[in-house]
């Protein structure tokens, strides 16, 4: 229900944004608020900009016709930055110019002054850049709205009519033309259902500024769709079972969903917006949209219009009312937007959780997978190795292939069919590397045409790319290699069937079309006869307008006499003012210029009429052309996406060949079995990137007496590569591709945890301990007997005894086939936990292996069976140029502390300048458990000794 008009919501911008990074302020003036525009039911409710965009308060009676024009669209939208179509400019005026100025750097003006006695700011942008402006203002955290002129100038009466044409969003961002992305850009829409059980997901945050605090969200169900409409991608699924956020979470950021759509009732729920903004981050977008679009029973009517079908049954959707809920409001956010059907939009895949493995944010940081650790990029990521595609739709669906590894080894060994087929066959390969060069991206050429802001050159694009895939075909047909993939079968029969769109485009368009369409000469000679009379007929009139020019220098005597054209005086005589003496009587005057006059002619006037209702003719016919060419093409769009997407799977297929014949990668065998045997395994990024020789290593992983690895040995030994090795060769099995290996089975993983290294989040309020509590308590939660899990360390930000007790009891509780029983490697400095290989079932130990000599220590980095000796970090102090002085002292002290073990609870004597100091592992009253050097007189005296310390010290692992 909206406020009522006399109501102060009803003067509110639609847009609340939280807060404001830098300490930007928003602009505040003494100016006219304009109503919020409540039709369409979108509110921005959190982005990472503050924006008010307000006019002068001016009474309508002082503005002019256009400026009361642009201010009846400006009050409809608010909380936009409004470009309102002139001519050949996009122009802003008031405060939107401003601050259009200031992001873009362009020159800001004013309008003379009105007759209300001020200046109004103005600055504005050529029509045919927009393209490139847009991108920037959206980036800088702005939505704008883009007004077009809908009628023709020539003929309007009055004031041109001008409508908003496009509201342009992070989520519905187009990109400009010849801009190649290869990564999509998903709008994500989400809603969510409480059930009706009660209990709740239990979400530990904390607010800026503040420590920890538990937050509680109902236990609820959620549906979540992510829709490209750059390409016409579209997915959506359900989630539902245990932990239902932190799954949502991971969804949102896989897709890397650029805006996110949610219910007006959702938004509201404050506990729910504060945990979504903390777990994405505060530059993500979050949009409330009415809640009656995501009514199951809204989307079914929308989704069936714009399929053109009856039922949605057989795309998956009647069993996921919430998917649907989801899809049908992604699609009317979009359509809304864009102000469009979206018509290159003709289907959705609707995916199940069970389909593929689960690479959550933590993991897909930690393990590198898309992007660098360091600095964001993809420099030293797993996509930087395997992304050597062709064409954009190739990268765009390695990506995907890379963050979704499957579950099904049916669908697994068709991949792999399909890559072994080409890995054995460099001459194929080579044929479709060459070939797939020459694509260009069609999806997006696909998707400009079908919002009515394609040019000729974007079906130019669709038919060279449908050229390549003809020859792609050929060449697939022509060779017995596809014979051995059932995949390349269907690849090679889904390139074929574009052969009428290749001769409508080749023999209707130009080789070189100019960019825009309303510049003419894209149409090809000889396509339409009517129209190559009206070319000829200008032809013609240029030859006139010549052989006029020539005749009257002859009959004036002028020699210096020019025809010209200019769109206020049409065509016209000009005469330098030396010559005025010489002008005929007849020419009539029209301008007076400071070096020259301007005349006409009756003749020339009367052939003017000619000439130019011809060239409007002209222009008019190549329009009606083009719009009928590209029409014919998206009555065939649903077919040009198969190509398209045929043509990405080869370009995949092909490329992972082509990095494993280079980088001699096997193909594994994937199963449903329990095993992870990998032979002579290599980390795929480090052995590219490293200076040495790449030292491999077995990996041997089960259910049985191998589920859990306590791995031990310095740092800079080399087990963190190890165990991500082990992540990276899992994820490729599974997307299909070969192995950095000597050979490998892999019993299919359902999904992978990653609790390695960490640091405090100071924007959560979040301690580097909590950090790393937040993610074991996620481990030890949701992991299961199909898992991998990888452990770097746990307990460190803690004392020793309380990061001891808790690594031992998680490897308890991890190694426990009753209670989760995953496959596990733990990297520990913690050499007491080498004890429990031989008390609990499937735990073994393992180490980096270390020369030691005179020199001092080197790194082997090759995994031996066994624990570690000890953990070298002296010696790697100082391999890192810790002075001499201060690593003999170390030694000195590490040789006292070694002389007791602090867990048999005997305090050490250790000699010190100030004579000798007691390292106790005690702390008062219960305080932190850990080895202090320097302890007061209190804290030797006291009595009370930590509960968990009294029970590890009567623990006896051998004896367990």
């Amino acid at each position: 229900m909206h406020p009522p008009a006399n109501s102060m919501d009803d003067f509110a911008p639609m847009v609340k944004y939280d807060w404001n990074p830098g300490g930007r302020e928003p602009r505040r003036n003494t100016a006219l608020s304009l109503p919020a525009a409540h039709g369409n039911g979108i509110k921005h409710v959190h982005h990472h900009l503050m924006h008010h965009m307000s006019v002068p308060d001016i009474e309508e009676k002082d503005l002019t016709p256009l400026m009361r024009q642009y201010l009846a669209i400006k009050k409809q939208h608010p909380d936009k930055l409004l470009m309102y179509r002139m001519g050949d400019f996009y122009e802003l005026f008031f405060e939107d110019a401003e601050i259009a100025s200031r992001e873009l750097d362009i020159v800001l003006t004013a309008r003379d002054k009105g007759p209300y006695g001020g200046k109004i700011p103005l600055a504005g942008v050529p029509y045919h850049a927009i393209d490139n402006y847009l991108p920037k203002l959206v980036k800088k955290g702005y939505k704008v709205a883009v007004a077009e002129q809908v009628e023709d100038p020539r003929k309007a009466k009055g004031i041109v009519k001008r409508e908003v044409v496009q509201i342009v969003t992070p989520g519905t961002l187009m990109l400009p033309e010849g801009t190649e992305k290869r990564s999509n850009t998903y709008l994500a829409a989400v809603i969510r259902k409480v059930s009706e059980e009660g209990g709740g997901d239990i979400q530990t945050s904390g607010v800026r500024g503040t420590s920890e605090q538990r937050i509680v969200l109902p236990r609820a169900s959620y549906g979540v769709a992510h829709l490209d409409i750059t390409t016409g991608d579209f997915h959506a699924t359900e989630i539902t079972g245990k932990e239902t956020f932190q799954r949502l979470v991971s969804e949102l950021m896989k897709f890397q969903s650029e805006e996110i759509v949610i219910p007006d009732s959702l938004a509201s729920k404050e506990d729910f917006m504060q945990e979504l903004r903390l777990q994405l981050g505060d530059d993500r977008p979050i949009t409330s949209f009415a809640d009656h679009h995501f009514l199951e029973t809204y989307a079914s009517t929308l989704l069936k219009e714009q399929f053109r079908i009856v039922s949605l049954d057989g795309m998956g959707l009647g069993e996921m009312p919430l998917a649907m809920g989801a899809a049908g409001a992604v699609l009317a956010y979009a359509r809304e937007n864009q102000m469009t059907d979206l018509q290159h939009v003709k289907g959705v895949k609707v995916y199940s959780g069970s389909e593929y493995m689960v690479l959550d944010p933590t993991t897909l940081r930690n393990l590198e997978v898309l992007r660098s650790y360091r600095d964001g990029s993809v420099k030293g990521t797993l996509l930087e190795v395997l992304d050597r595609t062709r064409t954009p739709m190739g990268s765009r669906l390695m990506r995907n292939w890379i963050q979704q590894p499957l579950m099904d080894v049916d669908l697994i060994g068709r991949r792999q069919d399909a890559v072994e087929a080409l890995y054995d066959d460099l001459f194929l390969r080579s044929d479709i590397k060459e070939s797939l060069r020459k694509v260009p991206d069609m999806e997006r050429s696909l998707m400009r045409l079908s919002l009515g802001r394609g040019s000729a050159r974007d079906l130019n694009a669709i038919g060279k790319a449908l050229e390549s895939a003809e020859e792609l075909k050929n060449v697939l047909e022509g060779s017995k290699t596809p014979g051995r993939s059932s995949l390349l079968c269907e690849i090679s029969e889904e390139l074929g069937g574009g052969g009428d769109i290749i001769e409508l485009i080749s023999s209707a368009v130009v080789d070189d079309p100019p960019l825009s369409i309303r510049e003419g000469g894209m149409i090809r000679e000889g396509y339409s006869p009517e129209l190559d009379e009206l070319a000829e007929a200008a032809k013609d009139s240029r030859q006139w307008l010549k052989g006029f020019e020539k005749s009257e220098r002859k009959r004036t005597g002028i020699r210096s006499l020019k025809v010209r054209f200019n769109n206020v005086f049409g065509y016209y005589i000009e005469v330098t003012k030396a010559n005025l003496e010489m002008v005929p009587e007849e020419y009539i005057r029209k301008q007076t210029l400071v070096n020259s006059e301007r005349f006409i002619t009756p003749e020339l006037k009367e052939k003017e009429a000619l000439i130019l209702n011809a060239q409007e003719r002209r222009s008019r016919l190549e329009l009606s052309i083009f719009e009928d060419l590209r029409n014919r093409v998206l009555e065939s769009s649903g077919r040009i996406q198969t190509i398209a997407a045929a043509l990405a799977r080869l370009d995949v297929v092909s490329t992972i060949a082509e990095v494993s014949a280079r980088k001699n990668y096997r193909r594994p065998r994937v199963d449903t079995g329990k095993r992870i045997h990998i032979k002579g395994s290599r980390h795929p990024v480090i052995e590219e990137k490293a200076d040495w020789g790449f030292v491999p290593n077995d990996i041997r992983l089960d259910n049985e007496s191998h589920r859990f690895i306590i791995l031990t040995g310095p740092n800079m030994a080399g087990k963190s590569t190890y165990m991500r090795q082990a992540a990276l060769n899992v994820i490729m099995a599974q997307m299909g591709s070969f192995i950095p290996a000597d050979e490998a089975t892999i019993g299919v993983v359902d999904r992978i945890f990653t609790r390695v290294g960490a640091s405090d989040d100071i924007v959560r309020g979040q301690s580097t301990f909590m950090v790393e509590m937040l993610e074991l308590a996620n481990i030890l939660n949701s992991a299961t007997a199909g898992s991998l899990v990888l452990l770097d360390e746990i307990g460190r930000g803690t004392s020793t005894f309380d990061g001891l007790a808790i690594a031992w009891a998680a490897t308890e509780f991890i190694a426990d086939m009753e209670k989760i029983g995953a496959k596990t490697i733990f990297a520990t400095h913690y050499h007491h936990l080498t004890g429990l290989e031989g008390e609990l079932e499937g735990v073994v130990n393992y180490s980096m292996a270390v020369k030691e000599g005179p020199e001092g220590i080197t790194f082997l980095r090759k995994v031996r069976r066994g624990p570690a000796s000890r953990s070298y970090g002296v010696e790697v102090a100082g391999l890192a140029g810790i002075p001499p002085e201060v690593v003999e002292r170390a030694r000195e002290i590490l040789g006292k502390l070694e002389s007791e073990d602090p867990l048999e609870g005997r305090a050490v004597a250790v000699d010190s300048k100030e004579g000798s100091v007691p390292v106790s592992r005690r702390g008062k009253g219960g305080g932190p458990l850990q080895m202090v050097l320097f302890p007061t007189e209190e804290m030797l005296s006291s009595e009370d000794e930590h509960p968990v310390l009294s029970e590890l010290s009567r623990m006896d692992p051998n004896n367990m």
